[in-house]
């Protein structure tokens, strides 16, 4: 009956009902002792007025007994729950209409009574039982004053008295009565009872998520023997059907990603600390180099020949270049990693892009004494990309290469047609990438023990820029390398679904001046 967590919360629910009926029970029992007592008070107000106007109760500061006696027996005939108390000024009880020895006070507290004269406080007001020390009831009270307007005693009036008491008590003693309070009694603790079993069944499952989920707090974030995967809490998830246990799977499944997460975050941090050291290596060196190098021009003034000059204000020039574009790399990489940016797709020829690239680096070409290749099939289709973008992309890629190609090496460019694709791989027969770096080179702030060898200073950011680009084209960048033989990058870009570009060289090559 209680399978689901549903049928348990509305066991629990019935039982809550249950106790709310109870307390129900009791607060309108009290209200209508109350209420009755209110309304009881508020008819009989003026009774003891009435009471006081009608008869002299007491002259010249003595008690009339016989008016006394004569009220007395009408409101004993007409109701007898009625008591009178004749009180003097300060409260003490002068006479009674009860039986001898039934009144165990010998005073009446005058608090409630001028309250209840001032008429500035809500019905019910209770005052001093005379026949019981702790108990209250309700009244009516008037003063009884002198002819000059003083005060010479009060008729205090209970209006449920002990008669009253001992038919409620006769009531409460009823047999019939108090096996169905019992009854009553006893089914609202046992719904209580089993509303409490239910939570604690309901809860037993909450109490272990809530242990698993402390012990998961005070843990260190990090991937554990033991842990739970995440395929094993999908499986946990499809293979429970009560909620409390799919909760479980959840939070198992959380804990799998947040620790996978942090991990990530950790691996992130660490790159970043490497960013600010090789940036920072990275700018230091140019403006240490260009503020020698005019300092000097300062401090010499008059002093250096034409060529001198010439010559350091050459080498500055240039380390202002490389400031600028090392900036300017960081801010394009910041660029491309906003949310905002996005590639301007539109159709163009690649081949006629690369031929536009390779032409960019012939002076770079021909310093360094190296072979540029391009190769590609006739027919060439179209493709659908930002053409600005994938020109930073070859560019990047053929620079690379070229740094890292000793003279009489080559830099080779292949676009292959691969159905809905072209695959471009940009080749180089240089030093290679070691087996530890590979993995890495993309990484937005990694530096391989090649380029330190070889004395590239860059930061590191050309191939995270390239990776970066080709992401916001759906495309992947791969990269394989063979230390002392050479590399080659590889990707792919969308062929754009129109006509083709002719093309009837299919090789080129671009050879340094010998």
């Amino acid at each position: 009956m209680f399978h689901t967590l549903y049928g348990k919360l509305a066991a629990v629910l019935f039982g809550l009902f249950c106790v709310i009926g109870a307390v129900a029970v009791v607060l309108t029992l009290y209200s209508t002792r109350v209420y009755f007592q209110e309304v009881s008070q508020k008819l009989n107000r003026t009774l003891a007025e009435r009471m006081v106007s009608e008869q002299a109760l007491m002259q010249e500061g003595q008690v009339n007994d016989a008016a006394l006696k004569d009220i007395f027996h009408q409101l004993m005939v007409i109701n007898p729950s009625i008591e009178l108390y004749l009180l003097d000024p300060q409260g003490t009880i002068l006479t009674f209409s009860a039986p001898p020895g039934k009144v165990k006070r010998q005073r009446i507290s005058l608090d409630p009574l001028n309250r209840f004269l001032s008429g500035g406080e809500d019905f019910p007001i209770l005052g001093d039982d005379p026949r019981d020390l702790t108990r209250k009831k309700v009244f009516s009270v008037y003063p009884i004053e002198t002819l000059g307007g003083a005060i010479e005693g009060y008729l205090y009036i209970i209006l449920g008295g002990e008669e009253f008491d001992s038919v409620m008590q006769m009531l409460e003693q009823s047999h019939i009565l108090r096996l169905s309070v019992w009854t009553v009694g006893a089914i609202l603790i046992l719904t209580l009872l089993a509303g409490l079993l239910c939570l604690k069944l309901l809860t037993r499952r909450l109490h272990s998520l809530t242990f698993a989920m402390e012990a998961f707090r005070r843990a260190e974030l990090v991937a554990q023997p033991g842990i739970v995967s995440s395929a094993d809490a999908k499986t946990s998830v499809a293979s429970r059907g009560d909620d409390i246990d799919q909760l479980e799977a959840t939070f198992l499944h959380m804990t799998w990603l947040i620790r996978q997460q942090v991990r990530q975050l950790k691996t992130t941090d660490q790159l970043r600390r490497e960013l600010v050291a090789n940036v920072s290596h990275d700018l230091r060196t140019p403006v240490t180099s260009l503020q020698g190098y005019l300092e000097t021009l300062v401090l010499k003034e008059g002093m250096l020949s034409p060529e001198e000059c010439q010559r350091y204000l050459g080498i500055a020039v240039s380390q202002s270049k490389r400031l600028g574009e090392l900036i300017e790399e960081l801010f394009e990489l910041a660029k491309l990693n906003s949310q905002e940016m996005k590639p301007r797709c539109e159709s163009f020829s690649l081949g006629e892009l690369v031929q536009d690239v390779v032409q960019k680096f012939r002076v770079m070409v021909e310093a360094k004494q190296v072979t540029v290749q391009t190769k590609w099939g006739e027919d060439l289709p179209l493709v659908s990309a930002d053409i600005g973008l994938i020109e930073r992309v070859l560019g990047n890629l053929i620079e690379n290469g070229l740094k890292h190609t000793p003279p009489q090496g080559r830099v080779t460019v292949i676009l292959t047609p691969t159905g809905e694709t072209i695959q471009i791989q940009v080749s180089d027969t240089g030093c290679g990438i070691a087996p530890n770096d590979l993995p890495h080179i993309f990484d937005r702030y990694y530096q391989g023990r090649n380029q330190h060898q070889t004395g590239d200073t860059g930061a590191g950011l050309g191939l995270a820029i390239t990776k970066r680009i080709l992401e916001l084209h759906g495309s992947a960048i791969e990269a394989q390398s063979v230390v002392g033989q050479g590399t080659t990058f590889s990707f792919h870009l969308a062929v754009a679904h129109s006509r083709r570009v002719p093309l009837t060289a299919s090789a080129m090559e671009y050879l340094p001046h010998r």
